[in-house]
């Protein structure tokens, strides 16, 4: 029968801690090298999801120049493949240097077994994670929802609401923060639409002026003021027969709104210093970062144009709701921008991954842009650091100092949320920490947890 357990290939010319490791990782598939040739010929036959790789081989066992030497072609060779460095008791420097290289994380002797298994398996997890993220890049241009990046359940479900209104006629508003993606999803709603050959407009009420946004929206006559030249249609006539889209629709005055709503409900528009009244065959989508509700309660928004507007609404979750989306798009953004000024990366450090994946951003997708697209540009190393990204690094120096007891803490926490997420089933609660339930049980007695105590 066909073996479909993960592959970790462990790199460490001892045979003694060459079977140890492989006793430990009962669950994948364990392949075992001795030295570089063998691991780069094992790493191109199986291309395992993680490599544990001891950083003393020979011909230099005491020394870590061969380790580096073989990280840095097992990374060429296989750059999504996650690898964790095995290094001496203290030997920070050489830690460090291999995760600036492109490791995934390292790991200090003495081994502890049951904190290498789980290191091991986040490892794996993220791998999985990028794959699948790759995955869906490639696929992309099949995609219903074009350029729209979403892994989190709470993206997918506006995905799915964008695909059931966007075939219809419906007048659409889009609610969300600034930089969450508005118009991205206004246009895929025009891309699955019956008007998808036809134009798609969009305007943003807020950068224009009352007195020139509702020439740009309903266009001109001939002599109609001063600059006046020539006769000029607006972008509702523009957008005949295709979709306009009306960026922040709540900053709209009073008199615009009232224009609006007569053209909701007439379908017609007449030209500044026109009187012919002209027939615009247009689908609406409408977007806003501002809670309208709150703006009709203070006379400053129209309910009846509000009405209009909202026949389907769209709520689009900011950035830090969507659970794994920061760092799926971060990579994607990192390879396009990279792409755009020339660079070449190994994807972020561990440390920046921790850092995106806690950092709020307020500013949503556009801060996310904004900051990768800086650190590409002055980044020196293979990886993007948090440091280059301008975000706090979740690794500050006390970690570095005592790691064993960051990381019982970390893996104290995931076996007490595993046990609460299967409410005391350990058999799930091992299957959700990637475990066996005897390592399970070995982790219970470890850290003192009780299955039922407060």
């Amino acid at each position: 029968m066909t073996d479909t357990r993960h592959k970790l290939l462990i790199v460490e010319d001892d045979p003694g801690l060459q079977r140890q490791l492989k006793w430990c990782f009962e669950g994948y598939e364990v392949i075992t090298a001795g030295d570089r040739d063998s691991a780069l010929a094992e790493l191109r036959r199986h291309e395992p999801a993680v490599v544990l790789q001891d950083l003393g081989l020979p011909p230099d066992p005491d020394g870590v120049s061969e380790g580096f030497e073989t990280l840095d072609e097992i990374l060429r060779a296989a750059p999504d493949t996650k690898v964790i460095v095995v290094t001496g008791n203290g030997d920070d420097e050489s830690a460090v240097k291999a995760v600036s290289l492109g490791a995934y994380d390292f790991y200090q002797k003495p081994i502890d077994t049951d904190i290498l298994s789980l290191t091991v398996d986040r490892a794996r997890r993220m791998y999985e994670l990028e794959r699948q993220n790759q995955s869906l890049n490639q696929r992309r241009g099949f995609l219903p929802l074009e350029g729209v990046i979403a892994t989190s359940e709470q993206m997918l479900a506006v995905c799915r609401q964008v695909e059931k209104v966007a075939p219809t006629n419906v007048t659409a508003l889009l609610l969300g923060e600034s930089g969450t993606g508005k118009e991205l999803l206004a246009r895929a709603v025009h891309s699955l639409s019956p008007r998808f050959n036809k134009q798609f407009v969009a305007i943003n009420c807020a950068a224009i002026p009352d007195n020139l946004l509702e020439s740009e929206l309903f266009g001109y006559e001939r002599g109609a003021f001063t600059g006046a030249v020539k006769q000029t249609p607006g972008k509702f006539e523009l957008a005949d027969k295709g979709t306009l889209f009306l960026d922040e629709i709540g900053d709209l005055s009073p008199a615009l709104q009232a224009k609006l709503l007569r053209f909701l409900q007439e379908r017609v528009v007449e030209r500044i210093g026109g009187r012919e009244p002209i027939e615009v065959d247009v689908r609406i989508v409408c977007a806003t970062n501002q809670d309208l509700e709150t703006l009709i309660s203070t006379d400053r928004f129209r309910e009846d144009l509000y009405y209009r507007v909202s026949e389907v609404t769209i709520r689009i979750p900011p950035l830090r709701e969507r659970d794994g989306d920061a760092v799926v798009l971060a990579r994607s953004l990192l390879d396009q921008k990279a792409r755009q000024h020339g660079r070449s990366f190994r994807g972020f450090s561990r440390d920046a991954i921790e850092a995106i994946q806690a950092y709020s951003w307020p500013g949503n997708i556009r801060e996310l842009e904004n900051k990768i697209n800086g650190a590409v540009i002055m980044a020196e190393g293979r990886q993007v650091t948090a440091d280059e990204l301008g975000l706090e690094s979740r690794m500050a120096a006390p970690d570095f100092i005592n790691l064993r007891s960051a990381r019982k803490s970390a893996d104290q926490k995931a076996v007490r949320k595993a046990i609460a997420l299967s409410d005391g089933n350990l058999s799930r609660a091992a299957e959700l920490l990637g475990v066996t339930r005897p390592t399970l049980y070995d982790l219970l007695q470890k850290h003192n947890i009780r299955v039922g105590a407060d």
